[in-house]
């Protein structure tokens, strides 16, 4: 059995937004690594409050850390929280889990109507059953989220278990591929109680950095904020640290794995 735990960076509102993009990210483990990484979390956790005073209980927003809000305002200097955001990633890159990262574009969307949350999970749910079916016929997996969007992630992995068409790798074609190793409906927690949401609340918002500049064309610039904690070359340096996590099978397009729609 796998456990595999939901976060998001940005809404997914469309055609109203309050975000260009909508980056969806997946951590997920085999049900017998689940211990030594909660345990590996915990340490994390504990060697921030040693080196910066951060509560071991506190529930980590990454987003409101780097741009110094509350309930982090005037804590951390610029420097110090770069330096966390740091040592977080190095202690994720130790754990035994993969990420599959999912990016929606809204402006390469080309239609009035766009399931955007719907889209991003099926994309990210199918990339988890392609990487148990080569495990084999027992291999299952279950999705843990927080509470928002539990209901709409609950209509959609109903719906792709009945019916699901990707397009085939030689000419495009849809092909029918109904999801058959989900097991349950996504069950929610609260991100305050759950370590693993947190750590995907992390990478889904260093994911989107790296989609804004790396990915969009035109690129979208990072708010001030966010510029005085980090630098491009900082992100590189983070996804480096990340790499030995990401399910670079998730799309070959990309050396990070990243899923990335509309093309």
């Amino acid at each position: 059995m796998f456990l595999s735990y939901f976060d998001e960076s940005g809404d997914d509102g469309y055609p109203q937004m309050s975000s260009e993009l909508f980056v969806l990210a997946n951590l997920y483990m085999h049900e017998s690594n689940w211990k030594r990484n909660y345990e590996g979390m915990h340490g994390i956790r504990k060697m921030l409050k040693a080196k910066y005073g951060l509560n071991v209980s506190q529930e980590f927003h990454t987003k409101e850390f780097i741009t110094d809000k509350n309930p982090y305002h005037g804590l951390f200097t610029p420097q110090q929280r770069k330096e966390m955001l740091f040592d977080y990633c190095r202690g994720l890159a130790t754990l035994n889990f993969k990420l599959v990262t999912v990016c929606i574009n809204k402006r390469g969307i080309n239609r009035p109507e766009y399931e955007v949350l719907e889209k991003a999970l099926t994309y990210s749910v199918q990339r988890i059953e392609n990487d148990l079916t080569v495990m084999g016929d027992d291999a299952r997996f279950m999705i843990i989220t927080d509470e928002g969007r539990v209901a709409a992630m609950r209509r959609t992995t109903r719906m792709i278990q009945k019916i699901n068409y990707v397009p085939s790798m030689l000419d495009g074609t849809p092909i029918r591929k109904d999801i058959k190793k989900l097991i349950e409906d996504p069950l929610s927690k609260n991100s305050k109680d759950s370590y693993f949401i947190q750590a995907a609340d992390l990478l889904a918002f260093i994911m989107q950095l790296y989609c804004k500049t790396r990915l969009c064309n035109p690129k979208i610039e990072w708010g001030k904020r966010i510029k005085n904690v980090l630098a491009e070359e900082d992100l590189l340096s983070l996804l480096a640290i990340l790499k030995p996590i990401f399910n670079l099978k998730a799309s070959y397009k990309n050396e990070y794995g990243v899923v990335f729609y509309p093309k």
